[in-house]
């Protein structure tokens, strides 16, 4: 359930997730690779909002919107994801619905295996 400012009540914390950051290293050749770092484990509420499909390929590929809401005093980025298992969250924005710092909101997408 919603409270009057959009934020979620703390007990729909209920899904533990892995943030996870973006990070260089220097391939050795010029160049540079990304691999991921773990930032923190939070408790969020994961809430799909709406879904797609995307041509990749010779298939097509399901991407599926959510709203993610975690308590704040959280440092996240557009860029960011967020990990529930096997499942990733590519954090596009991040509000603060209430503007009280209790809670914030990401709008994340997850996109799903190929089909052909």
């Amino acid at each position: 359930m919603l409270s009057r400012a959009g934020a979620s009540a703390p007990g729909r914390l209920g899904h533990r997730v892995t943030l996870e950051r973006a990070s260089g290293v220097s391939d050795g050749a010029g160049g540079r690779s990304s691999s991921w770092k773990t930032v923190a484990k939070l408790w969020a509420e994961v809430v799909p909002t709406g879904s797609d499909e995307q041509a990749v390929g010779e298939g097509t590929s399901s991407v599926i919107t959510h709203k993610i809401t975690l308590r704040g005093g959280q440092r996240l980025a557009a860029g960011d994801r967020l990990r529930l298992g096997q499942r990733l969250f590519w954090i596009e924005a991040i509000t603060d619905p209430a503007e009280d710092g209790r809670f914030i909101v990401c709008l994340a997408r997850e996109e799903r295996g190929i089909a052909p």
